[in-house]
């Protein structure tokens, strides 16, 4: 049960300091906290893996002759649109719970979609959330950020080479 029972009536999984807890362990979420090298890496892996897929679906479907650099141009903006889809996944996720955090007031369920509720944070938590939101979240929001717009632009400008080939 939650800490603040008596003074937060939100259920514990729909306050925001436990929610943003529940995405921090997740595995998908939990690499996109890590230090940028080993979270770039693990773009990479996901990123390599799909080119592979790629591949190897294309040398099944096409004989090894026909593959050309744009078959293969193909197959790299395949895996980046994969990328950018893993970090919209991820900015969307974490910039809920920043919302939350940031918010004065939180709109919670007891039971189900008809009886929501509003509650507004006493100071202390208030607090505590916005400290959490602005030091552990908004920087994984902005590094998401700019990842997205670098892996967007790539994926435009390979879109426009492809098409002048």
């Amino acid at each position: 049960m939650s800490l603040h029972k008596k003074i937060c009536p939100v259920p514990f999984d729909q306050q925001p300091l436990n929610e943003y807890k529940a995405l921090r362990k997740s595995p998908l979420f939990a690499s996109s906290a890590t230090e940028l090298s080993r979270f770039i890496s693990r773009l990479s892996i996901v990123f390599s893996s799909v080119i592979l897929l790629c591949l190897a679906i294309n040398s099944m479907s096409l004989s090894t002759t026909k593959i050309s650099l744009s078959t293969v141009g193909y197959d790299i903006l395949c895996s980046l649109l994969s990328i950018e889809l893993l970090l919209i996944r991820l900015y969307l996720g974490w910039s809920y719970v920043l919302k939350r955090l940031f918010s004065a007031s939180i709109f919670y369920e007891e039971s189900g979609w008809y009886d929501g509720q509003l509650w507004i944070k006493t100071v202390d938590i208030l607090t505590q959330d916005r400290l959490v939101g602005l030091y552990q979240v908004q920087p994984l929001v902005i590094r998401i950020r700019r990842l997205l717009v670098i892996i967007s632009c790539a994926s435009i400008f390979l879109m426009l080479s492809l098409l002048l080939l």
